[in-house]
């Protein structure tokens, strides 16, 4: 897990989050963490990967809809 550290604070904010926290019942640091999931899970989206666009391009063409042989034992050869 990443850390850091947040100089400059003024005193009346941290203050205000001391008490926030209190009510919710976490520590500061807690309290932190939740307003960041809160608001940066709201403002940044997440660049889906290849394999994700790939899917996401094709996820309409189900596994099921194609019909597909049973798999059968693999054929002898004459130089077996």
């Amino acid at each position: 897990m990443a850390s850091i550290t947040i100089r400059n604070l003024e005193e009346e904010l941290k203050t205000n989050l001391r008490i926030i926290a209190a009510q919710h019942g976490h520590s500061m640091e807690e309290e932190v963490r939740c307003i960041l999931r809160q608001v940066i899970g709201q403002h940044a989206p997440v660049e889906k990967g290849f394999g994700s666009k790939l899917k996401a391009k094709f996820e309409d063409a189900a596994a099921d809809s194609f019909n597909l042989p049973e798999r059968q034992p693999p054929r002898m050869t004459r130089f077996e």
